[in-house]
């Protein structure tokens, strides 16, 4: 059985929540979550966010990426606590709040039908981008939503968009596919 961490980085990162602020969350971090960090330098900053937010041509610095550690220590957080029905830390939510008070990136309609660009993309614009969103979804009703996959190699945060309510897995074409699986072999063997 395969960790996460154990995956090749190629794999690791290809799910994406769909909330821009829990796919920051999933670039690593303290703690246990330092294993799975992706982020070393503002080069890495500037790709991953780019991944994350479809944005070309970002560059970082070292003030960016200083900048955008305590957000994904505080989104994480916030994101774990609401997941286990816990409270939210006064701490988590300032600095959330200072990241969204910058401006955000600005939009910018390339073509009918082609997409959207960027006017002047910045990495502090990104961060801004990311952190508004993080608002968005932990005062929104999607918070009472927020889940951690329930598989035990996994971990990742998702938001269970579901119409009942009751989705488990970051992704049934992952981890869902995995547990079915482990849990037919199981029965099978058992006589």
């Amino acid at each position: 059985m395969q960790r996460r961490s154990d995956l090749p980085l190629s794999v690791r990162v290809r799910f994406l929540t769909g909330r821009v602020s829990l796919d920051l969350s999933h670039t690593g971090g303290e703690g246990e979550s330092a294993r799975w960090e992706i982020v070393h330098t503002p080069g890495d900053l500037a790709h991953w966010l780019g991944v994350i937010l479809g944005v070309d041509g970002l560059t970082a610095g070292p003030a960016d990426l200083a900048a955008m550690r305590p957000l994904r220590t505080a989104i994480t957080d916030t994101a774990r606590s609401l997941a286990a029905g816990g409270s939210v830390q006064a701490s988590d939510i300032a600095t959330i709040n200072a990241a969204a008070a910058a401006p955000p990136l600005v939009p910018a309609l390339s073509a009918v039908g082609g997409g959207v660009g960027w006017v002047a993309p910045t990495t502090p614009a990104a961060l801004s981008s990311i952190a508004r969103d993080a608002v968005d979804l932990f005062a929104g009703p999607l918070a009472s939503r927020i889940r951690v996959c329930a598989s035990e190699t996994c971990g990742l945060l998702l938001v269970d968009t579901s119409r009942p309510g009751k989705r488990r897995w970051c992704s049934m074409q992952r981890c869902g596919n995995l547990a079915k699986v482990r849990g037919h072999r199981q029965r099978a063997a058992t006589p």
